[in-house]
């Protein structure tokens, strides 16, 4: 289709091309070739008259024009895209849409996993892009780069947007099942004289578990690993007397497929509740309503996690 002599398909590749600064995932993510991409980047040059991709280095910045088309075509796609949702009659079934969910892998782990297997039967085709929360959640939403947001209530409250408690979870310990201290309940001196294996994701939000610990307990935990995530944290305790705390659901997960045990915390640590936040524009948007429904759905079934497991 074209509108005063413009392809309007070209949008949907602008759209991917000054978000992802790179030809390649932009073909994949519209489902095209690369030299198909490349075409189309071609003609939105010449159409602009400007480069829109400028190469700086090995990688791909915005020109000052690109800079500002990447809000207007946001919105542009944004209202389309609402206007074809709104119709009755919503079939998951027979539905091609994509969004994008930004969760961290322990969330992935335990609830969308399983959210990705019914998703092959009951609608295969839904795209989910997950990837952990963008640093500015916010700004995110609000720039529509994130559909989907799953993270801890401390974290969701503030935003000003829809949410909609999930499941919660309480803190454990994992160690090697060999460890000293393995056929027993940790003491608090035990715990604060391990050595630690802790997650940081390099922000603000990392340091939260060390803030809350000094004041209530007036020291701090003697770290001597981290990692930007929660998937290799069993693997580092692994042959080691050291200890790592994190979400009982990922530590029995852990439990269930390494030599590893898991003990209860022993200091009083607030449960986390996942929240699910997503913008008030899709409100109405029958296959993200629908997403939202399984989610909570899923979410109900999870096992309620209580007491010291895999000993």
């Amino acid at each position: 289709m074209r509108l005063d002599r413009f392809d309007l398909n070209l949008l949907i590749a602008l759209e991917a091309l000054l978000e992802e600064r790179n030809v390649t995932r932009a073909a994949a993510r519209m489902h095209v070739g690369q030299s198909a991409a490349s075409a189309a980047l071609g003609r939105l040059r010449d159409h602009f008259g400007d480069a829109l991709l400028m190469p700086v280095g090995r990688r791909l910045v915005l020109s000052p024009l690109a800079q500002t088309l990447l809000q207007p075509v946001r919105d542009t796609l944004r209202q389309a895209r609402e206007t074809i949702a709104y119709r009755t009659g919503f079939d998951p079934a027979q539905t091609q849409c994509r969004f994008r969910v930004g969760a961290s892998d322990y969330v992935t782990t335990v609830l969308l996993a399983g959210l990705m297997q019914a998703l092959a039967v009951e609608a295969p085709g839904m795209i989910l892009d997950i990837r952990n929360p963008p640093p500015s959640l916010e700004s995110a939403m609000e720039q529509a780069t994130v559909d989907l947001l799953i993270m801890p209530a401390q974290y969701a409250r503030p935003l000003p947007f829809a949410q909609q408690a999930l499941f919660e979870d309480e803190h454990a310990c994992l160690l090697w099942s060999k460890h000293a201290l393995a056929d027993r309940p940790l003491s608090f001196d035990d715990y604060v004289g391990l050595g630690h294996v802790a997650v940081r994701f390099g922000d603000a939000r990392s340091m939260t578990f060390e803030d809350w610990f000094l004041p209530r307990y007036g020291q701090q935990r003697r770290i001597e690993a981290t990692v930007d995530n929660f998937s290799t944290l069993g693997y580092l305790v692994v042959g080691t007397q050291r200890v790592a705390t994190l979400h009982r659901r990922m530590a029995v997960h852990f439990a269930q497929h390494l030599p590893v045990v898991v003990r209860d915390v022993p200091v009083d640590m607030p449960r986390v509740i996942e929240t699910m936040v997503w913008p008030h524009h899709l409100d109405q948007d029958p296959a993200h309503g629908w997403l939202r429904k399984r989610i909570a759905e899923l979410a109900a079934t999870l096992p309620v996690p209580r007491g010291e497991a895999g000993a």
